[in-house]
């Protein structure tokens, strides 16, 4: 790699030695204006030196430079006017420096003409930003004024909220309260259903068993009451099914009634319903024997035969009349053959 600076690199070089030598922003300009006209063979230009220098403003390279001209044409002028310089080369030295003298008057105005249009347009370029930050810091001022009522109302929209919610928790509470009665009281409801099933299975039981025993003890001469009998067991087996099927029924109801808390009442009202009707039946039943009891009373005087004291609770006989019973032998023959 070469060792030779290049020329801006040169001149760079020396005008950081200048700026380390002369701390005055004036002698700094002098001498540069002196290193590049002397020592480089560059006429010197205001805008050329501020951008060397980066000192001051930009008046003081244009004054700086007005002064290294004057001074120079002062010093040329003795040199020329000296009394053992010839006269013609005098004249030629003359028209050397009055020609220098305008070439660099000239560049320095054209210079400082750049140097105002350029001031000039930064001054406008300048003026436009300010404009236009006042806008914006004026569309800021009213964003943020924005932002400010909205805050203030997400503010008050989070207290209306945490009011909303906290009557949201005092209801809920209500409600589980609420929920928990109607569980105990769905729970004794349901007691009381199978308590009445079993009760209802019970007597259907008993009812069987008088059934048989009167089954056992009347065959021979009640066959047309054995039929009724055995309908009427198919009639019981029924009314088992239908309670089976409400058993199952409030099961599904119960299940129902935990999921859907909100459909309780009219679940427990069907409930009430279906423990009615069977309560109904149950009464239909036992008047039904009741009347069984009445028509067995009734045969037994007519075949004078003593009927057990189990048969008053037997399921419901249909009353045979006298043409049956004097028809009874000879039918029964009749099936024997």
């Amino acid at each position: 790699m070469s060792d030779v600076l290049s020329p801006d690199a040169a001149l760079a070089t020396e005008i950081e030695h200048l700026k380390a030598r002369f701390p005055k922003t004036r002698e700094l300009y002098r001498e540069v204006c002196a290193l590049l006209f002397f020592r480089f063979g560059i006429t010197p230009t205001a805008n050329r030196l501020y951008q060397l220098v980066k000192r001051g403003s930009m008046s003081t390279p244009t004054q700086v430079l007005g002064e290294f001209w004057a001074e120079l044409r002062e010093k040329s002028r003795v040199r020329i006017d000296h009394p053992d310089l010839p006269a013609d080369l005098g004249a030629a030295a003359g028209e050397l420096v009055a020609t220098l003298w305008q070439r660099a008057s000239a560049s320095a105005e054209a210079a400082l003409g750049a140097l105002r249009e350029e001031l000039e347009a930064q001054r406008v370029e300048a003026q436009q930003s300010v404009a236009a930050a006042r806008d914006e810091l004026g569309r800021t001022e009213t964003a943020l004024e924005q932002r400010t009522a909205a805050l203030l109302a997400a503010q008050v929209e989070v207290r209306e909220l945490e009011k909303a919610h906290a009557e949201g928790h005092a209801q809920r509470q209500s409600l589980e309260a609420e929920l928990a009665r109607l569980r105990d009281a769905l729970a004794g409801r349901d007691r009381e259903l199978v308590e009445v099933r079993e009760g209802f299975s019970r007597d259907l039981e008993k009812q069987r068993e008088a059934a048989d025993r009167a089954e056992d003890r009347l065959r021979a001469s009640e066959k047309r009451a054995l039929l009724e009998i055995d309908r009427e067991r198919g009639h019981a087996a029924k009314l088992q099914k239908e309670v089976d099927e409400a058993a199952r029924r409030a099961d599904r109801k119960d299940a129902d009634h935990r999921r859907a808390v909100d459909t309780l009442q009219s679940q427990l009202g069907d409930a009430r319903h279906q423990t009615g009707v069977l309560q109904g039946r149950l009464d239909a039943v036992q008047a039904e024997n009741t009347r069984l009891q009445t028509e067995l009373i009734a045969a037994r005087d007519a075949h004078r035969v003593p009927v057990p004291s189990t048969v008053r609770s037997a399921p419901r006989a249909t009353r045979p009349s006298r043409a049956a019973v004097a028809a009874k032998p000879g039918t029964r023959r009749k099936k024997a053959v």
